[in-house]
């Protein structure tokens, strides 16, 4: 064996992740929302790059040569393909001919009805346009809810106090400190830090600042003159009433029949978490990235264009820089920039044509559940999808991914629509775990309160549906969908029945 040193000459392949493979890849896991924020991002840092919308009064520009293809490249061609830099760069305008038959919804002017996504200028509202996001007005907290009532009541020492007590309360309207922390804290004396929360007790919305459940009921039943004895004793065995252990609540709080369902009935109707109306986040409504709609020929499916503007080069303005003066690091930098213009574009391009070419397949497969409900949804893995349309499954995985479709049936996310497969009771095909969560859904919500429905029970009553499923799989399905077990649900009837 020789020791002495040596040059050797060795070959190896190896995938490296050029910075255009790493955007495709990035782009085709982003929600139109999401594509927005970055296509903003992107005609920032290149000049070449603008949003589209109406077009300038100059004389029309020639058309730029484009390459025809029997078929469209797929993504997977996209991201491993090496043309990425064809001599003719690709503008792509959403509003030529190049983009009607994308899909069959091109033809009938849109899925979104009165909306009219489809019909506007490549989707994007006009930057001149009314934000009405703009003149919705901040929402109150409950800090400074607080806090303005203090300034009314408060002053000096018992203010510095009640501000920090203030700050101690959560969203909810429950103080989440000790009071001695508090005292510490300050140095003040316990019994004055408690007089102080005392005194904030007494704020808008009541029942804010108690420190569990049961001061916080208390506080609302002081305030609705309920506070007796008996109301007190109910109070203090919220456990009691929890279970639904009636007899014992009857001879704890000394009253009849019809005195505990009426304390009870009293005491449903307070607000366990007062906090909550004030200072909650705006609800954020979830866009479509996708339009579903049954034609007669089939299915028609179409991109959300209202989210998705669109993005073209300025070839008059790279044709104004081109022809002046530059030096070598100018040049490369503008022929830089027309690159990444291009492959930008491109890439947005063949992302709408994955998104479609995805939703179709879905569509195909999922079609019962389209006609008929989730009680019909089969079981799909991404393996599926990817195996009959050609592409690597990861590549599915993401198109999937934050993106919703809307149809007939509702707002669904891509993702819903993949799940488990479970056994059919008479060896047929196996079903959707969705569907078997419909069922049990279903079948509880239609128990006689009398006769609540036990796990068991379930299971007989689903493979009397053509379901085989086991025990400790309905207890999961249950418990995933937020239902209680038979014995929380007969509780939960009898004190119904009561209040």
């Amino acid at each position: 064996m020789s020791l002495a040193p040596r040059l050797d000459l060795r070959q190896t392949q190896s995938l490296v992740m050029t910075p255009q493979l790493q955007q495709a890849i990035r782009l085709l896991a982003l929600s139109n929302l999401e594509i927005e924020g970055f296509i903003a991002e992107e005609i920032e840092k290149n000049p070449l790059l603008e949003s589209g919308g109406s077009d300038d009064d100059g004389p029309a520009e020639p058309e730029p040569p484009t390459i025809e293809r029997d078929e469209p490249a797929g993504t997977d061609d996209l991201l491993t393909g090496g043309d990425t830099l064809g001599e003719a760069a690709l503008d792509v305008d959403f509003a030529t001919e190049s983009f009607h038959h994308d899909s069959p919804a091109d033809s009938i002017g849109g899925l979104d009805g009165s909306l009219g996504m489809s019909g506007a200028a490549g989707g994007a509202m006009p930057e001149d346009g009314p934000d009405l996001d703009a003149f919705a007005e901040r929402a109150e907290s409950l800090a400074d809810h607080l806090l303005a009532q203090a300034g009314t009541v408060f002053s000096g020492r018992d203010a510095v106090i009640a501000q920090h007590l203030i700050d101690q309360i959560d969203e909810t309207g429950y103080l989440a400190a000790s009071l001695l922390d508090i005292a510490n804290r300050l140095g003040a004396p316990l019994a004055e830090v408690e007089a102080v929360l005392g005194r904030i007790q007494t704020f808008d919305p009541t029942g804010v600042g108690a420190r569990d459940l049961a001061e916080c009921l208390a506080l609302q039943a002081k305030e609705a003159d309920r506070y007796d004895p008996c109301m007190a004793r109910l109070i203090e065995h919220l456990d009691l009433v929890a279970r639904g252990d009636l007899a014992r609540l009857r001879r704890l709080c000394a009253v009849d029949d019809e005195d505990l369902a009426d304390m009870i009935r009293e005491l449903r109707g307070y607000d366990p978490k007062p906090g909550l109306r004030f200072g909650g986040e705006a609800m954020q409504a979830v866009v479509p990235d996708l339009f579903i709609a049954r034609r007669p020929p089939g299915w028609a499916i179409e991109i959300n264009a209202a989210t998705l503007p669109r993005v073209l080069v300025n070839r008059r303005y790279y044709a104004e820089l081109s022809s002046g003066p530059q030096n070598k690091a100018s040049k490369a930098w503008l022929s830089d920039c027309l690159a990444n213009a291009n492959w930008l574009v491109k890439a947005l391009d063949q992302r709408q044509r994955t998104i479609i070419k995805v939703a179709t397949e879905i569509v195909k497969q999922q079609e019962a559940f389209f006609l008929k409900g989730v009680a019909h949804l089969k079981p799909m893995t991404l393996r599926q999808v990817a195996d009959a349309i050609e592409m690597h499954e990861s590549t599915v995985s993401r198109v999937t991914s934050n993106k919703y479709l809307s149809c007939a049936r509702g707002l669904f996310e891509l993702k819903y629509f993949f799940t488990s497969a479970i056994a059919a009771a008479d060896g047929g095909d196996a079903v959707s775990a969705e569907a078997v969560k419909s069922a049990i859904r279903a079948l509880i919500a239609a128990e006689d309160p009398k006769k609540i429905l036990s796990d068991d029970t379930l299971v007989d009553l689903l493979k009397a549906r053509g379901f085989d499923i086991a025990r400790r799989t309905v207890a999961k399905y249950r418990e995933a969908m937020g239902i209680g077990s038979s014995v929380q649900r007969r509780r939960q009837k009898a004190l119904e029945g009561v209040g």
